[in-house]
């Protein structure tokens, strides 16, 4: 990690201001570790993010970056990848940046299935902000702004995600981090919309309130919930109350927006010229 730390990261931007047992730096380290593996270059590759603590990522990563606004990430990410298909983009979105005031865009840029790999930091909560319940925060869960529970019921974003026409969806954690860094290169590897859903901790706000106040509580709390897609299909729904399913749901082979886009304007380039 030390040799990717002086390859990858911005070392003046360190030491990062993520909170003690925090698993965004986890998920970090997998998508370093995915890229170096695909041998991706630096120049060649852009980082887009929103608002929130996954969104100080790309601030610590020695690529091109852009820090966006809030659930706006996608709409940056698409002009970028309509305008340079060469490029690999990706987006580190969060919870509530990406299934609140992000929602439509994820859905859309999934219906359009352009090239760009969506990786969401789940820790169930609006953590930069003080804690409130996102769509993602277990039904019942506590937070700041449900001290007597959350009764909405949570979105399970992988499923929303695979309806709207992704080539690729996944989930992992940060407990089974070699599988998680495998998703995340298979999804960076993908031709067409990846969404890489990572459970990750969050004990200051999500876990003191939840009754796992340490990182090791929540980290346990990831193994002993998470159940592999290939077992949980054998599951009922009462069984599979209170898991998280991790795995690969989705790997299609489907046309790409901006490939498809740049035949449409190929096939009418007399029609543009006036000929």
């Amino acid at each position: 990690m030390n040799e990717n730390l002086a390859e990858y990261f911005r070392g003046d931007h360190l030491p990062h201001i993520w909170c003690p047992g925090c698993g965004n730096g986890i998920v970090t380290a997998a998508i370093v570790r995915a890229i170096k593996e695909l041998g991706w270059e630096k120049d060649d590759t852009v980082f887009v993010s929103g608002i929130g603590c996954s969104s100080r990522a790309p601030g610590y990563l020695d690529f091109n970056t852009l820090h966006t606004t809030h659930g706006r990430a996608l709409v940056f990410a698409t002009g970028i990848k309509v305008a340079r298909p060469d490029l690999n983009v990706v987006v580190i979105t969060g919870d509530g940046d990406a299934s609140a005031i992000g929602g439509n865009h994820l859905i859309h840029a999934a219906r359009r299935n352009i090239d760009i790999t969506t990786i969401c930091f789940n820790n169930n909560i609006y953590g930069m902000t003080g804690g409130q319940y996102s769509p993602l925060s277990p039904t019942h869960s506590l937070a700041s702004t449900a001290p007597y529970g959350n009764t909405d019921r949570t979105f399970d974003l992988c499923r929303l995600v695979e309806a709207a026409g992704a080539a690729y969806v996944s989930r992992g954690t940060t407990y089974h981090v070699v599988p998680l860094t495998n998703l995340i290169r298979d999804g960076l590897n993908k031709r067409g919309f990846s969404f890489i859903e990572a459970v990750t901790a969050c004990p200051v706000y999500f876990g003191r309130r939840n009754k796992m106040r340490t990182a090791v509580d929540m980290l346990n709390w990831q193994k002993e919930a998470a159940v592999p897609v290939s077992r949980a299909k054998d599951m009922d729904p009462g069984e599979l109350a209170g898991k998280i399913v991790i795995g690969n749901f989705v790997d299609l082979d489907i046309p790409e927006y901006t490939e498809s886009y740049e035949r449409l304007l190929k096939e009418h380039a007399s029609d543009r010229s006036g000929s």
